[in-house]
């Protein structure tokens, strides 16, 4: 009836499936791990150092990159996955989904080689991911041959931190982020974000809407 306002079920829509899964996928591991006494992730999901990764194992290739849906517990797995699923996302739209899981794949095996060719310790954990997206979201609203000047402001900040954090004793592998922050500077210096569709102009009345 023209006038009267019609009235739309909301619904919960997936919006993101690469970043939705990848998060759905790491917290489910996590749950598996603490119900079979926290040894899944240790032997599928963390790769081992220069001295532990043994060449002549299928297995540890695989774990080049699936060490990124490991984590040591959920306050490791929630600091990463929120940064992953506030940026994912507006990435994922951007850049496709097929182009994401393409950069996650590549920057997981990026810090997982560096690891098992430069390193003594073990790896686990998206860390390095969230960095790639940190670094690449500025590129998203920028013209083919522009550096955001974003791009520039989160490097120093990153940088700085990431340098402080060196000298530190502590459990974070501050090369991942390193790794990563490349990985996503090189993303967004070789890939353009695709461009968005136009929308469709629908003449009719909104009250006349199926």
């Amino acid at each position: 009836m023209p006038g009267k306002a019609t009235l739309t079920a909301m619904r919960i829509r997936y919006n993101a499936p690469v970043t939705l899964s990848f998060a759905l996928l790491a917290a489910g591991i996590l749950v598996a791990d603490q119900l079979t006494g926290h040894t899944l992730i240790l032997r599928y999901f963390t790769v081992p150092g220069r001295n532990g990764f043994n060449w002549s194992e299928p297995l540890g290739y695989a774990r080049l990159v699936t060490h990124v849906l490991g984590h040591a517990g959920w306050p490791h797995l929630l600091g990463n996955f929120s940064i992953i699923l506030l940026v994912g996302p507006i990435l994922e739209e951007k850049y496709g989904s097929m182009s994401l899981f393409i950069m996650i794949i590549t920057t997981a095996l990026v810090t997982g080689i560096i690891n098992v060719l430069f390193l003594s310790t073990g790896l686990l954990g998206a860390s390095g991911v969230a960095f790639m997206m940190i670094l690449l979201a500025p590129f998203t609203n920028t013209k083919a041959g522009d550096i955001p000047l974003t791009f520039i402001l989160i490097v120093i900040l990153y940088l700085t931190k990431q340098i402080i954090g060196s000298f530190q004793h502590n459990s974070i592998a501050e090369f991942a982020h390193l790794a990563g922050g490349f990985c996503g500077s090189l993303f967004g210096f070789l890939h353009t974000p695709r461009t968005p569709r136009k929308a469709t102009v629908n003449n009719e009345y909104p009250g006349d809407a199926d």
